[in-house]
């Protein structure tokens, strides 16, 4: 009796998780759900709890959406777009974060600690100053101006340099002794060993530009230059249907969630090895 009632309360708390922890799944896949059903609706006025139900359905949004002139090339802009970005600002990243975790030059310090100030400055603040620079050198309606704008990204050099600042100095030491360069060094022993985290980085920086709005709206001035966000945010104002809409919602989130499963298992591992650490 005396060993039920001392495991009663624990048995009691996992209950209370269980619920709440399903409440709060419910309350995030919601959304998701109301997405993917009305999207396969027929076009109609919505109407609750009714629209919500999983008939009748049809693909009539997927077929004039997929079947559109636009969407596939909005695709391929937020891919490129993505994809480049992804490239350069781990290449970067990695580069700056063994320069601060490994060599010694003078002003080390405040150059890293000016540099992550950075993360203070609301994005909002820049916005036009940068898009005026961008202007002044004819990057709007460009990829170039899209994207190298948002390569200085404070976040991936700190947790580049947090992951490469564990790794032993005798690695490189006995590299250098073996005649190894610093590309050497760089290519050879520090990258491979960045795995988790480059791929954890790398699965942050992509889901941030797939679903990047502000900035590619700002400088994606033409029907041309739209990723899938801005695309999909004018189809709005053209009154197309709401099914239509989501969709192509519906679509956008696709490679996201499939980039999501292939990097979940680096996600972990590589956010607990760049544990913060002075």
């Amino acid at each position: 009796m005396t060993a039920y009632r001392a495991l009663e309360p624990g048995r009691a708390g996992r209950a209370v998780r269980i619920v709440l922890l399903s409440i709060a799944s419910i309350v995030t896949i919601f959304p998701f759900y109301a997405m993917v059903v009305l999207s396969l609706k027929p076009v109609a006025a919505v109407e609750f709890p009714g629209s919500l139900l999983p008939w009748p359905l049809a693909t009539g949004a997927y077929e004039r959406v997929l079947g559109g002139g636009d969407l596939p090339l909005w695709t391929l802009n937020t891919l490129i777009y993505s994809v480049v970005s992804v490239v350069l600002v781990l290449l970067l990243a990695s580069l700056a974060g063994y320069a601060f975790a490994k060599k010694r030059f003078p002003g080390k310090e405040t150059m890293f600690w000016s540099f992550l100030a950075m993360v203070m400055v609301p994005y909002h603040v820049t916005l036009i100053p940068l898009f005026v620079l961008v202007a002044n050198a004819g990057g709007v309606d460009t990829f170039w101006g899209l994207i190298v704008p948002t390569l200085a990204n404070a976040q991936a050099v700190f947790l580049m340099r947090q992951f490469i600042g564990a790794l032993p100095d005798e690695l490189f030491e006995a590299a250098r002794l073996d005649g190894a360069s610093e590309l050497t060094i760089f290519v050879r022993i520090v990258l491979p060993l960045c795995k988790p985290i480059l791929a954890t980085l790398g699965l942050f920086v992509f889901l941030w530009h797939w679903n990047d709005f502000l900035w590619p709206l700002i400088v994606g001035q033409s029907t041309g230059m739209r990723t899938l966000t801005v695309g999909i945010a004018s189809l709005q104002e053209q009154n197309v249907p709401l099914n239509v809409v989501l969709a192509g919602a519906t679509v956008a989130f696709v490679p996201i969630f499939a980039a999501y499963l292939v990097g979940q298992r680096y996600l972990t591992e590589g956010v607990t090895m760049s544990g913060i650490k002075g």
